[in-house]
């Protein structure tokens, strides 16, 4: 992708909706798989009482509507405002508490597995039946959008084109742990009838790059889900 037109697939603009300021791509089809549209908020007069605690409205007891579900809350059930990245907010706004509690944890993703993501991570990588793996830099590009692995070959597979997603993990014992050693995927190719496949699996050298490895694949493993959560909603 020449650097022209990476430039405008990453281009953003700030717009003001009811709920508040958003730094969102310039381009509808450049945004991130990741991301969640706002919601159609309940209309004011058809909620009288607060669709928490049941307190009624009036003059005192305000209402007011969650950023992430659009549902109608008082400010006792309603006052926590939260980041809410996945929506392209720039500064925190008002949440349930049941949203807050979601939004809190998706927070770690973009301040700790995005970046890992973002970095990369060295992989063997198989392609389909091939029997021989190639070794590769597997990274998330810049607007999330595609997996990136370049090696003596170059391949960009866009996220929302993932169909499976599995964890490949070794020392499992009851009651004990077990840490990822490689990620198997499937994705759709335009054009193709079957689904393409892919494996990654971290090397045996000794030294960091095999628990970068693993840092990238257990912040993928989050990824996936918020991808999957993307496509529900």
């Amino acid at each position: 992708m020449s650097s022209g037109v990476a430039a405008r697939c990453d281009a953003k603009k700030l717009v003001r909706s009811p709920s508040g300021l958003r730094m969102v791509p310039e381009h509808r089809a450049f945004g991130s798989p990741f991301g969640l549209e706002e919601p159609q908020w309940v209309p004011d007069k058809e909620c009288p009482r607060c669709m928490q605690c049941d307190a009624k409205f009036d003059f005192i007891t305000r209402k007011h509507h969650c950023r992430r579900c659009g549902k109608c809350f008082c400010d006792r059930c309603c006052s926590q405002k939260v980041p809410l990245r996945r929506m392209c907010f720039v500064d925190p706004v008002r949440q349930c508490a049941e949203c807050a509690l979601v939004s809190h944890r998706e927070a770690e993703f973009y301040d700790k597995q995005l970046k890992v993501l973002l970095s990369g991570a060295t992989f063997l990588v198989t392609f389909g039946d091939s029997e021989k793996p190639e070794t590769m830099v597997c990274r998330l590009s810049n607007n999330q959008r595609c997996l990136i692995l370049d090696g003596d070959s170059h391949h960009e597979i866009e996220i929302a084109h993932v169909c499976t997603v599995q964890i490949l993990t070794e020392g499992f014992t009851p009651g004990g742990s077990t840490r990822a050693t490689g990620m198997s995927l499937q994705y759709t190719v335009p054009g193709a009838e079957a689904a393409a496949q892919l494996k990654l699996m971290a090397g045996e050298d000794a030294n960091g790059s095999k628990r970068q490895a693993a840092a990238w694949l257990a912040a993928m493993h989050k990824a996936t889900k918020l991808l999957y959560e993307s496509r529900d909603q």
